[in-house]
């Protein structure tokens, strides 16, 4: 059982920063998805990597960046230039046992844990 928490979301205005954290309980875990869902919408895809793929949506990317610490248990988003269409809550999720190559790491119904979500709120 792996358990995965984010940290980090908050109220910024337009044009702000957040660095959204998630630590995991283990620090084998070589694949992380950082999905966020807003009221009414469906849970989409921000950003994901894995051995061999890295992903963004096209409306972050350029703003956002995912990354790793050295320690290896928690991975960051850091989300730039924030704007009214980026408020959700914000989630991490990972894959155990290897995926589909070439499947898309975006696939939410592939991904086997999930964190609690962080809500990230923009207005000025």
């Amino acid at each position: 059982q792996v358990q995965l928490a984010e940290s980090g979301g908050g109220l910024v205005q337009p044009g702000g920063s957040l660095r959204l954290s998630c630590t995991a309980s283990e620090s084998s875990l070589d694949a992380i998805g950082w999905f966020r869902q807003a009221p009414g919408k469906e849970r989409e895809g921000v950003s994901c990597i894995r051995p061999g793929m890295l992903l963004y949506q096209s409306s972050v990317k350029g703003r956002f960046t995912i990354s790793r610490d050295n320690g290896k248990r928690t991975w960051f988003l850091q989300m730039n230039n924030l704007k009214p269409e980026d408020p959700a809550v914000y989630y991490c999720a990972t894959i155990m046992g290897v995926p589909i190559q070439g499947r898309s790491c975006f696939i939410v119904g592939d991904y086997d844990y999930w964190g609690q979500g962080t809500q990230v709120t923009v207005s000025s």
